[in-house]
């Protein structure tokens, strides 16, 4: 009597976990416990943090200027350079989260350019071993275009905290000033909107080859691909 086969698991199942859906990771953790009033004095809190990032993106220009020729005459992207860049956008990701791009959070942005584990905000972007030598002569003036237009109504453009997330999170405010509580879909919804800008962020400032999705992916976590 021959045994009864034992059931395996698709190959394409169990060892392939599926991916995220972009290289740009973008992630918030959504606080019940927020102060009523404490957004109506963080645009002070938050001005030491706004002179450095100053003084950062300047860094960042300069550095993305280098990049560019980089790319073009080697296909890759230096990697210590590419490391500060994205470093400037996770500042820049937690002050906005903490301030007037989001409001979702009380606690006070970390002085870092690295990631922060238990930071209630983070930002990553996978570094790229390679990258198109003809696309890094289009794609942050003509392919992002389109994308760039979305962004603006979003977030002002290449920044976090203008256009519906600002308005979004002015709302959010005024709301936790009277009941002293942020709306769970007013959270996500925001968390969405910057996600799609930090995507054509990713992309418009040459840091991946990954166009961006046409697509509004709510909630405090990525999606699974």
């Amino acid at each position: 009597m021959s045994a009864t086969p034992t059931p395996t698991t698709p190959p394409s199942l169990g060892k392939h976990p599926i991916g995220p859906v972009s290289p740009v990771s973008l992630e918030g953790q959504y606080d019940v416990g927020l102060s009523r009033w404490l957004w109506l004095v963080k645009w002070v809190l938050a001005i030491p943090h706004y002179v450095i990032l100053l003084f950062l993106w300047i860094g960042f220009v300069l550095i993305t200027f280098v990049a560019f020729f980089a790319v073009l005459f080697t296909g890759r992207y230096p990697r210590l350079l590419f490391d500060y860049n994205v470093g400037v956008l996770r500042w820049s990701w937690r002050v906005e989260y903490y301030a007037y791009g989001s409001l979702a959070t009380d606690r006070y942005p970390p002085f870092a350019l690295a990631d922060v584990a238990d930071y209630p905000a983070h930002l990553d972007i996978a570094y790229p071993e390679h990258l198109s030598r003809g696309l890094v002569l289009v794609k942050s003036w003509l392919l992002v275009v389109p994308q760039l237009i979305v962004a603006a109504l979003m977030a002002g453009g290449y920044r976090f905290n203008g256009g519906l997330t600002g308005l979004l999170a002015f709302y959010a405010g005024v709301t936790l000033l009277f009941t002293g509580h942020y709306p769970r879909g007013m959270y996500d919804l925001n968390m969405g909107l910057h996600r799609w800008v930090a995507r054509v962020l990713a992309y418009g400032l040459l840091l991946t080859d990954v166009y961006p999705p046409y697509r509004l992916d709510q909630g405090e976590r990525e999606p699974a691909g």
